[in-house]
Parts: C-alpha cells; structure tokens; sequence
C-alpha cells in the first residue's frame, strides 16, 4: 500500500492521543509536559517542532512509548520515512502490546523503503497479535503476498534500459503522461510550468514534439488549449485528432468558460485543420460529481476508458477504472466499471487501452506487486471482461509507485516519466524497449485523404473500418473538416473493409489487407468521394459470391446494409445494380452470372424495406471491363458489383 495512505489511518489509530492524559506510560513530569507540548505542535500542523519537543520527551524518559509513536508518524509526515522507521521501532520494542498495529505501520514503511525482508517480518507478527481491523489484515497479507512477489521478481529482473527522450522534450521542470500518434510521429504530453497567477505557484499545460528521424523537436504548446488553469493526463486518439483530458475546478471556475460537475471532469477538443478548438465538456453520463481523470480513447474511436475517484479531505480515494461507449447518435453512454479482474479494493490509475483494442495497461497497489503502485497488463476475454493482471516486473516496477506508462503502437517501444538522476531536472520522459512477455498484439496503421472526386477538395466524412473476417466494426471516426486526413491503427494479418459517408454524396466503399505487413508498415488510401448526381457510379467493392455462383457470401451484409442505409437516407434517389464479369467462361453463361448476381442484391435491398420501383436489375457480363483481363489482378477488378444513380 501507499504510506500517504496508511498515514491517515495511522492519524486515526492515534486518535486517543489527540487530548492530553493522565495515563501515560511515563510517569516523568518534564517527559510528560515536552510530549504534551510536541502533541500541540502537532495538532497545529507544526511537524518539525513537535519532533523537537518529541524527542526531548524521549530523552527525558527513554521508555515513553507514546512519544515515540507520536514521533514517528510526525517525522512520517515530513517525509524522512527511515526516521519514522527507528522511532517506530523503539516504542515497539518497549512495549509491543502497547500499540499491536506498529508492527502493521512498521511493515508498511519497510516496504516503502523496499527493504522486503524486514516488512515480512513485522507483517507476521502483526497477524499474530489477532489484533486490528479486518480491512488492516487484509491489507497486510497482501503486504505479505507483495514480499514474497517482491523479493523473487528482484532476483529475476527483466531487461529494462530507460533512455532518456532529450532536450526537445525534457526540461528542468516536470514532463509526464505521455501520449503518442499511431504512427509514432507526434507526442503531446503534461508539463508543469512556474505560474504566478496560479495559488499554488504553478499550472500544468500541454505540449507537442515531432519526431525528426531519431530525434524529438522541440515541443511547442498548445496555445488553443493551455490556459491559466491545470490542464492534464491527456488521451490522444490514435489518428491525432481528437484530444480528451482532465481539467478541475478552481475556486469554483473553469478555464473553458463552462462550469464542470465535479472536482475535475473530462473535457475534449477535435483537430479541425492544424488548429484544435474550443474544449466541451464531455456531459454527466461519463462526467460526475467525483473525481474523473486519466482518460484512454481505444482505437476503435467509440470507447473510453477513464479513472474515477472520491475526492476527500483525505485525497482522492476509492479509484476505478470505468468505461463509456459511443453511440451511434455519437452520444457517451452511461460510465460503468470495467468488468473483470482489473479493479480491486484499494486504488486503480493511469490506464491505457493499447490500440490492438485488446490489452490493457494500468497502475493498481491492489494486485500483488512491489509495495506501492505497480504497472500492470490485463487482456480482454472472450465476454467482454478483463483478465487475472500480470506485473511487469521488476525494475519496470520498484518499491515505489509507478504510473503513466505508455506503450507505443508496435508494442516494442514504452515510455514512462521518472525523476531518476541523469535528466534534464524533476520528472523526464524515457523510452525503453518492452519485454516480449508484456507486449501487446502486433499492429499498424493506414492513413488516407478524403476529397470530392471531381474538385478534389478536401473533405470531412464519417468512415467505418471493418474487420472482414468477424464483420465487426474496429474503428469509427471522421477525417479531418479541412485537410480531409485520417489515420487508423488496427492490427495486421487481417483483412478490412472501409466504407466513408457525406451527406450529399454516394458512399465510398474500398477494402485492404495488412497481411504480411512489417509492423508499422504505412498502408496508404484514397477516398474519392461522388456527390449524388444521375450517372454517378460506386463499385461496391465488399459485396462477395461464390465462384462462379449468384450465392451472396456473409461477408456481404456489411456493404449491403450500408447501400440499404444510403438508400434509406436518400429516399428520392434511384438506382441501377449492374453486375460485371471477367472473360472467364462463355460470353452466355457470364451474360446470365452477371444478371443473377444484380439480382440477388436488388432481392436483399427490398428484404431491408427499399421499395422495389427505385431499384434496377442490369447484368452486363464481361462487356464492360475496367481493367485487363489478362492478369488475375485486372481479371478480379473486372469481377465486381456497381450500383448508378438514375434520379
């Protein structure tokens, strides 16, 4: 567990000491009245003078136990934690049923200083009093399980070489949580910067860097969004245009002129050009009174994971990690916890949904681990749920707490933020390459343009990437209002379908394969896009049948309910389905393949309720070729189902 945790239960352990008594175990005056003094100190939130008086006390009377407990969570609060330790263990020494939950306290400040050996030792002796609360023995045999963990994994460390990503990104002040482009070309991460208009003397902001060959240019801000208040633990979307992040209350206003529903809420902004606008507020189904933060849009850009949390005099407490998932009105649904083995009683952070949509990363101090934070990996399961988490090991996990792990596209590539020696000051941002047991499923990425096929202007349009094989849906999102740009990351060895939609034209409808692609191999695509007009034609490159059979393939129903949905919107516009064949065969039986083929999709439109007067039946056989038929490329482009608009 986190001592900044267990502090407060230790505040409340001592709570009897809270007023002066007359049942002390020292019967030395002067002791009493030094410790009387230092308990006063104390109270009034003066730690380094109640030391002092405390260990006058001490000195006075050597066997005064509760000036030594006193002491230890003073010197506990300040910080020196190897202090609080020695105290500690002096007044258990001299009385050990005086106060049987030191031994539990010792425990866990041993395990804060990574010394397993010693916290062992003190969490068996503190089960064997039978003594304290339930919620205090389950932590210690967790504390238990993380000292066995422990003490193996730092006998079997995992390769792990931190590099330091430089000067361009790092500085003297503090960089963390880190997010990154499908295609590893861009990091926008949190920065602290000094602020004299901010209570606290300083404000967190968002930067940019570029990846220049092997080198991160310098960062720039994000100057539509940074503002006087704190903006942090940014999500990226993997195409790099949409941006959701954490931003709080303070003194009951917020940076974007919207009021907020808790203490700090979930915001976005999208890309539109090279500019971001103006942050929205995310809405109460994902947003609430609570603490929400630390937010990670998967890839398939319709689900969002996020940490929520109680905001207490005591700290942010009792965090989850919850989900949302978007809608086809393009509203969040209602937040609910992950399901699974991820969430625990203690305390879930940082999470990262990777982008093979299939792998989770996240810190918890609730699973066995090193003692405090720990960086975890959970796969999803067949019924949506998540996994038993595995530890990433030591030294990637250490004694203290770690967070904020980022894991690149490739999976071979991991970054985090440390403030080890060797920076540029406070916390850096590092690179290290992954162990192969930790990685996630390979994936790529596809980038493309959408513009009007005849002006070629740049387009916005709303695109779907399906996975052929399952007919599910792993991506949705829009390109780019003004460049017309989009970038997907899926995973390789699979065959897609895209299909991308504007009011006013004709659907685009394209396929691609990522199999036996290099990992982060760029898979490049065109979208041309019709506007609506008599005469204008898309080949439907999805629909598929049978060799040398009329009989639709299920792989079909995708673009066949998209052509239904069209349609449905456009219910003025009628079509013909022309159905094509290659020079294989007779010129007859290609003639009648051709005229059943058109057929069979004009019987599976009106099955969707497209009344039968706007749809027109052509086979055209091998009389209309697009291509050559002397190669098998040409031969299957030729092979192909097209639907014109009439009127």
């Amino acid at each position: 567990m986190r001592w900044t945790l267990t502090l407060i239960t230790l505040l409340f352990a001592l709570a009897s000491f809270a007023q002066p008594k007359v049942d002390y175990t020292s019967k030395n005056k002067k002791a009493i009245k030094l410790y009387e003094a230092g308990l006063e100190a104390y109270n009034q939130r003066n730690n380094d003078l109640s030391v002092t008086f405390l260990t006058e006390a001490a000195e006075k009377d050597p066997a005064f136990v509760e000036a030594y407990i006193l002491m230890s969570q003073a010197q506990n609060e300040l910080g020196d934690v190897p202090a609080a330790i020695i105290s500690l263990d002096k007044g258990m020494n001299i009385n050990p049923r005086y106060f049987p939950n030191g031994f539990y306290f010792l425990g866990e400040m041993y395990m804060v200083e990574g010394n397993y050996k010693n916290a062992q030792t003190n969490f068996a002796e503190f089960l064997e009093t039978g003594k304290g609360k339930e919620a205090t023995k389950m932590r210690c045999q967790l504390g238990l399980k993380n000292c066995a963990f422990a003490i193996h994994a730092m006998d079997n460390p995992v390769d792990f070489t931190p590099v330091n990503l430089g000067e361009g990104v790092n500085s003297e002040f503090p960089e963390y949580y880190p997010c990154l482009t499908a295609d590893e070309q861009m990091l926008l991460y949190t920065r602290v910067l000094p602020d004299d208009r901010s209570l606290q003397g300083k404000q967190e902001d968002f930067f940019v860097s570029q990846l220049d060959g092997d080198i991160w240019s310098a960062s720039e801000g994000i100057r539509e969004i940074n503002s006087p208040m704190n903006e942090g633990a940014p999500s990226l979307s993997h195409d790099g245009q949409v941006l959701i992040f954490t931003a709080c209350e303070v003194n009951g206003e917020w940076g974007f002129g919207r009021a907020g529903l808790g203490s700090c809420d979930l915001f976005f902004s999208q890309k539109v050009g090279h500019a971001w606008s103006k942050p929205l507020n995310l809405g109460e189904k994902i947003n609430s009174y609570y603490w929400e933060s630390q937010p990670s849009i998967a890839a398939d850009g319709k689900t969002l994971y996020f940490v929520r949390g109680k905001s207490t005099a005591r700290g942010i407490q009792e965090q989850d990690i919850w989900v949302s998932k978007l809608s086809k009105g393009g509203v969040w649904q209602k937040a609910t916890k992950v399901q699974g083995y991820v969430n625990t009683v203690f305390e879930e952070e940082s999470v990262l949904i990777h982008p093979d949509g299939e792998t989770m990363y996240f810190s918890s101090n609730g699973h066995v681990g090193m003692g405090g934070l720990d960086i975890f990996m959970s796969k999803i399961q067949p019924d949506g749920s998540w996994g038993e988490p595995t530890n990433l090991g030591y030294p990637i996990n250490t004694h203290g707490n770690e967070n904020s792990l980022l894991v690149g596209a490739t999976g071979e590539l991991a970054f985090f933020a440390s403030d080890r020696d060797g920076g540029f000051g406070d916390l850096d941002l590092y690179s290290f390459i992954l162990p192969e047991e930790y990685r996630p499923n390979r994936v790529t990425y596809t980038k493309g343009v959408v513009f009007d096929a005849l002006s070629y202007k740049k387009l916005e349009a709303r695109f779907e990437v399906i996975d052929l094989e399952t007919e599910r849906v792993v991506c949705e999102s829009y390109s780019n209002p003004k460049t017309g740009e989009f970038m997907v990351s899926l995973p390789v060895d699979k065959d897609y379908a895209l299909n991308a939609s504007r009011e006013g034209y004709l659907f685009f409808s394209g396929n691609f394969s990522l199999k036996g692609l290099d990992d982060l191999e760029e898979h490049a695509m065109e979208v041309p896009m019709e506007k609506i007009k008599p005469g204008s034609k898309v080949v439907l490159n999805n629909i598929f049948f049978e060799t040398a059979s009329f009989l639709l393939r299920d792989q079909s129903t995708i673009e066949l309910d998209k052509l239904a949905e069209f349609l449905l919107v456009n219910r003025t516009t009628r079509i013909e389905i022309g159905g094509h064949t290659d020079n294989v065969g007779g010129i007859d039986e290609n003639q009648i393949l051709s005229e059943n083929r058109a057929m069979e999709v004009v019987e599976y439109l009106i099955g969707k309720g497209i009344e039968t007067y706007r749809l027109v039946a052509k086979g055209y056989g091998e009389s209309d070729p697009i291509s050559d038929n002397d190669t098998e490329k040409g031969r299957a482009q030729n092979r192909r189902t097209q639907f014109m608009v009439i009127e």
